[in-house]
């Protein structure tokens, strides 16, 4: 959410940013709204003096006797006060109207973010002052087969351990029941995520709520633009809604205070369910895991300096990356562009993994560095070194989907015979098991 006033000083830069992201100019709508709320204002402050100085001269009328004056400033005094109310009411609406026009504009994108219009101008990233052979050596290499490498549910059908016909029974369609080594296995994914980023990365692990006010998706930008995508439902004469990511819980941690500089970066890192409605994604992957109602996922959010946001953000790239890495998946870095990024984005790399049995790259962690655009829908602030209060900036990133991890170990480590290997990370968690579905 921006600032008006930062608007009004920076309308032709604020324009220009809107344009990378395909949107209209909005500057002089904005400011216009602003002008009517400042002559409201302004108009409000002359009926507050005059009422101020009517009634002082009530006072000096009847000490003088002369209630004829008194009583004619009276009347004066009683119309500024329904003008006043009248003015409130006026302010009050005008600066509703101005929050809501503000609150569905999309953050302005870093300069060196690439324009386009959708996916078709993201760019692989190769890090900061990478290339694309120094890439190769640290990322794993894509694995080769001599059969023809399954999807993951036709894997997880046929080992008896996937079954999407009877969870859509119970709950209809994109939901999935995993059985035995298969559930045990999900499970693994995040408990190991979870230790790598508290253990090696520094997070502390959270347990947030998994039902949240229309405040804190507000803060965080689901709410206005994105309420067809959330389940909600009535609550102690309001309502709540279903997480669809801990982003929303772990950043709105902060929300409504100012915390010390020396505390930050606060990260913080959650395993949770996440529910989204997919409204705009009818027909897209309807078979298998890829886009459920119910997933888990391992979240990550920082809360930073201005003047660190850019360095966190290459760094919790780095903590996601190693997620993958330590599987031993092959993937690739995108930088997505103007077009393709997330309404509270200005900077985002996606993560895809590589899927044999699809013969693609699927995402699997989106990282976005968002500046102060969250922080001021919260309230969020720090105090700086001249003790201002200052706005912080926000991370968040996956690291990474469980359900879509889940895909990718089945299909990278498949065999002939169906069955499917255990990531060497992965074996402690599984109590040693090695292998899935091996015939004896």
């Amino acid at each position: 959410m921006f600032d008006i006033r930062w608007i009004r000083a920076n309308a032709e830069a604020f324009d220009a940013g809107l344009a990378r992201r395909g949107a209209a100019p909005q500057s002089a709508a904005l400011i216009a709204i602003d002008e009517r709320r400042r002559q409201i204002i302004a108009e409000l402050n002359d009926a507050q003096e005059k009422r101020n100085a009517a009634s002082k001269r009530i006072g000096q009328a009847k000490a003088q006797k002369d209630e004829a004056t008194a009583q004619a400033l009276m009347a004066e005094v009683s119309t500024l006060k329904e003008t006043i109310q009248q003015g409130e009411a006026a302010e009050r609406a005008v600066e509703a109207e101005l929050r809501e026009a503000l609150s569905v504009i999309p953050n302005l994108p870093l300069d060196d973010v690439p324009e386009g219009a959708d996916e078709a101008g993201n760019v692989e990233y190769f890090g900061q002052n990478g290339t694309a052979e120094t890439a190769a050596r640290v990322r794993p290499a894509r694995p080769v087969f001599d059969f023809a490498p399954k999807e993951h549910y036709e894997l997880g059908e046929a080992l008896g351990q996937m079954d999407f016909e009877i969870a859509a029974k119970l709950s209809g369609s994109r939901f999935v029941v995993l059985k035995s080594d298969l559930a045990r296995l999900e499970r693994a994914l995040g408990q190991f995520m979870l230790d790598l980023h508290t253990t090696e990365h520094g997070y502390t692990e959270i347990q947030p709520p998994l039902l949240v006010r229309d405040d804190a998706l507000f803060g965080t930008g689901q709410l206005p633009k994105f309420e067809e995508d959330l389940f909600l439902a009535p609550h102690a004469g309001s309502r709540v809604a279903l997480i669809p990511t801990a982003e929303v819980p772990l950043t709105n941690l902060v929300r409504e205070a100012i915390l010390p500089a020396e505390d930050l970066p606060l990260r913080f890192t959650a395993l949770t369910p996440c529910f989204r409605s997919e409204a705009g994604s009818a027909g897209r992957d309807t078979r298998g895991m890829l886009r459920q109602h119910q997933f888990d996922k391992v979240e990550m959010v920082s809360i930073t300096t201005p003047e660190e946001g850019v360095a966190e953000h290459e760094r919790m790239l780095a903590c996601a990356e190693t997620v993958l890495q330590r599987l031993g998946l092959h993937y690739r870095v995108m930088m997505l562009c103007t077009g393709d990024m997330g309404f509270g984005a200005r900077k985002t790399y996606d993560l895809e993994v590589w899927l044999p049995g699809q013969d693609t790259y699927r995402e699997i962690s989106s990282v976005s560095l968002c500046g102060d655009f969250q922080a001021r829908r919260m309230d969020a602030r720090y105090r700086a070194e001249d003790g201002k209060p200052r706005f912080v900036h926000t991370l968040n990133g996956s690291g990474v989907a469980v359900g879509r991890a889940l895909i990718a170990v089945m299909e990278n480590y498949q065999r002939e015979d169906g069955s499917i290997a255990i990531p060497d990370a992965l074996r402690p968690y599984m109590g040693g098991k090695a292998m899935i579905g091996a015939r004896s």
